[in-house]
């Protein structure tokens, strides 16, 4: 009766936290950031960084646009381009954005905001408060929380591979608070504080972030329940796996890339940990297929509804 219940209201028969698709060309949706009384597309120069508080990362470079100090900043997450005039429109989610620090390098800066509240209209504000007080309300989740975290996430997230060694332990496991910057040359990553490996990866300061196909995800995410406990074995991996150049860090045979990468500076954001670094090496083996990426379940129905939808992974 309550699966039945659900799919009366939303159309599908299990209510998610996010959905995992696949998506081999461009992404949709676009994020705009309000400065002043313009809208920048930052939508590749955006990054979710933390998730308690919500922490969201955003590159600005010298020659595009500088933040005038601290203050407030509003940014909208829009289901499609938009021209200047239609950003508000078109906006899936908007959030309320706090100017706490940055880490300048020489082509810009990687800006640091604290989410200060959000609002969401992926679908009727009578249906997302139903999802929350039946499916997603948790004893530390509040609904302004919960708004965020959907807000900051309507964006696609692409999910990347972890490799770490530090003598006989090692670790692989999936990621999609990160970012890359290529032409500045570094890779930005919110690491959980509650990862087993996060002590080891500040000590050493190395990290190698691998590429992967979307149709590895199953074994991607076996890897996933590994990353707070003691990964298996070596031998006990259900795949072939192979030494990067620099570092002998093991990747997966099935990866299309890795970057091998020294952590330049940490900055603690709360449930989770800032590591900056700075690509040394970089492999590929493979031409870039269809990848991996995480969108809210909100956003999911929405694009059910208009019958504009990613491919499932």
């Amino acid at each position: 009766m309550k699966s039945t219940i659900i799919k009366w209201l939303f159309g599908e028969p299990v209510i998610r936290d996010y959905s995992s698709v696949s998506i081999a060309s461009d992404i949709w949706e676009h994020v705009y950031l309000k400065v002043e009384n313009d809208f920048i597309d930052v939508s590749t120069q955006q990054w979710l960084l933390s998730l308690d508080p919500v922490v969201m990362g955003i590159w600005s470079n010298k020659n595009a646009f500088n933040l005038p100090g601290t203050g407030i900043y509003k940014l909208y997450f829009t289901d499609r381009a938009s021209s200047r005039n239609d950003v508000k429109q078109n906006a899936v989610a908007e959030v309320d954005l706090e100017l706490f620090d940055k880490i300048d390098e020489h082509g810009g800066s990687l800006n640091l905001f604290r989410a200060k509240a959000s609002c969401i209209y992926h679908i009727s504000q009578l249906k997302i408060s139903m999802l929350f007080y039946k499916f997603y309300k948790k004893p530390k989740l509040t609904f302004d929380h919960f708004k965020s975290l959907v807000a900051t996430h309507s964006y696609p997230r692409r999910v990347r591979l972890i490799s770490f060694r530090d003598g006989d332990y090692y670790n692989i496991f999936p990621m999609d608070l990160l970012g890359d910057l290529e032409n500045e040359n570094r890779f930005v990553f919110g690491l959980r504080h509650s990862n087993h490996s996060l002590p080891k990866i500040i000590s050493t300061r190395k990290i190698v972030v691998s590429e992967f196909p979307a149709d590895c995800k199953n074994i991607v995410y076996q890897l996933g329940k590994h990353h707070t406990s003691q990964p298996l074995s070596m031998d006990s991996l259900p795949f072939a796996s192979m030494k990067t150049e620099k570092f002998q860090f093991d990747v997966p045979e099935w990866v299309e890339s890795y970057k091998e990468i020294n952590i330049l500076k940490t900055l603690n954001l709360g449930s989770h940990m800032l590591l900056w670094g700075e690509p040394v090496n970089e492999k590929r083996f493979k031409p870039p297929a269809a990848h991996l990426f995480h969108i809210p379940f909100l956003l999911h129905l929405r694009r059910k509804k208009f019958g504009d939808q990613y491919e499932n992974a």
